[in-house]
């Protein structure tokens, strides 16, 4: 949408950029469209809201220029990786003086935004590096929380994902867009046909994205996979267009968009995944509008008589985005590691040791209650299968602890079980997070800063 269009009753939607992964211009990409990650919102009284900057972001900066000027925006990343950032630095709207931006984005433990998106503008990638950005950029990293954008609430959530990631709920005027992008259900979702998903997850963090994303009148969403072909992707951190139907039917929700196209789906694939969806949604008792995300497509939603109900609060709710990101950098956090595998702990020591985390180890029971007694970490990762006592008898023993420390410690429990009454098992525990081995070092890094942000920020720093 140009900048020059009217202030309207609602909320309007553009897609620029809707692929996943690697940008795929061609032939078999022209309906649906070949550029990554990129949506516009506009808000009733004209406030511009950017969704991530991927290479649709070019074509935005484009209609953005041949408007009215200067430009006032706010651009909100999802995460770092380099669909969803390798626009920023073609984006036009940056290089103009007078122009005003506000850029938000997931804090890591100690690294700053700027520096992060300096590194793909450095000299042996782009001529022009960041400082040379012409137009006034405020930088915000947050974690979790509510803060506002104009007229807009923003609610930020963390996503599952191999980084540090973001989906974002945006509120204005009794209307909710949700916008969730590179993230995979926390459990293995369902199987069956249409209404499987239809149950409360055995995952708490599946139970909360329901929430998440509760009655909203549109819903931007990772449909990467098919079922079929998720059992090969598990790990990579996107969804299979089924849960994602599954999901939205569960929570109520008005219209789905599937984003984030596979680079190997061409557009007849991509019709026959809308088709399927659409079937699978047209058996539910509720209405739900499933569409596939194409590149140009304006979507402009007007208000419901009775407004959407709002997701749960979040740890850090009333908090200014400035506020939240300062309790990420107070001290070195300190993870305990508890295997009886050598191998793991080896993997997991290296993996969260280059990200300037502390780490101990133990490979008991027994052992890991002594360390963590004596002095308590910040985080544990826990086996369920230990000699002596194993994972779910030491979280229960944390939990009863006379030391609130080691109550309220975030265990985030490594399994190899995999079936729901596993997972509630581990819940009713008291475990805080259940991660089905085999897993990668780069998902542990993403929980485990997801925990330790999540703790930080409940606790104020």
């Amino acid at each position: 949408m140009s900048a020059a269009a009217a202030a309207t009753s609602g909320m309007r939607v553009r897609f620029w950029g809707t692929r996943g992964s690697i940008a795929k211009p061609g032939p078999g990409t022209v309906r649906y469209g070949g550029n990554t990650s990129c949506v516009e919102v506009r808000a009733e009284d004209g406030t511009l809201i950017v969704l991530d900057c991927g290479t649709g972001a070019h074509a935005l900066g484009q209609s953005l220029l041949a408007g009215p000027q200067p430009v006032r925006g706010h651009l909100l990343i999802t995460h770092t990786h380099w669909d969803h950032i390798q626009g920023f630095p073609f984006f036009v709207p940056l290089f103009v003086p007078g122009n005003e931006w506000d850029v938000y984005a997931p804090t890591g433990l100690g690294r700053r935004l700027e520096d992060t998106l300096a590194g793909q503008m450095e000299y042996a990638y782009f001529p022009v590096t960041l400082d040379q950005l012409g137009a006034t950029i405020r930088y915000h990293e947050i974690v979790e929380g509510a803060f506002d954008v104009g007229p807009v609430r923003v609610v930020a959530r963390y996503l599952n994902h191999p980084a540090l990631a973001l989906g974002y709920r945006l509120e204005a005027g009794g209307l909710s867009v949700v916008y969730a992008t590179d993230h995979e259900p926390h459990a293995t979702p369902a199987t069956g046909g249409p209404g499987a998903g239809a149950h409360p997850p055995a995952h708490l963090e599946d139970q909360r994205h329901r929430e998440f994303i509760a009655g909203a009148d549109l819903v931007i969403h990772d449909a990467q996979y098919t079922l079929a072909e998720y059992g090969r992707k598990v790990g990579w951190g996107h969804c299979p267009a089924e849960y994602v139907v599954d999901a939205a039917l569960a929570a109520g929700v008005r219209r789905l968009a599937l984003f984030h196209h596979d680079p190997l789906r061409d557009d007849d694939g991509l019709d026959r995944l809308v088709a399927a969806s659409r079937e699978r949604a047209a058996t539910a008792a509720r209405p739900l509008d499933v569409f596939g995300a194409a590149e140009g497509a304006l979507i402009e939603l007007t208000p419901r008589a009775k407004p959407a109900p709002r997701p749960a609060a979040a740890p850090g709710e009333a908090a200014e985005p400035a506020a939240i990101a300062d309790a990420a950098r107070d001290r070195q956090a300190v993870v305990l590691i508890v295997d009886d595998d050598e191998d793991i702990v080896h993997m997991l020591t290296m993996a969260l040791w280059t990200e300037g985390f502390l780490v101990r180890s133990a490979s008991d029971g027994e052992a890991a209650l002594a360390l963590a007694r004596a002095e308590p970490p910040d985080l544990l990762l826990l086996d369920w299968r230990l000699p002596g006592r194993d994972g779910l008898a030491v979280c229960r023993a944390l939990r009863a602890d006379a030391d609130p420390r080691l109550r309220d410690l975030p265990v985030v429990l490594l399994t190899g079980y995999a079936g729901d009454d596993d997972t509630a098992a581990g819940f009713a525990a008291g475990v805080t997070d259940y991660v089905t081995k085999p897993f990668s070092p780069a998902h542990i890094r993403s929980r485990v800063h997801t925990w330790l942000l999540r703790r930080r920020a409940g606790a104020g720093g």
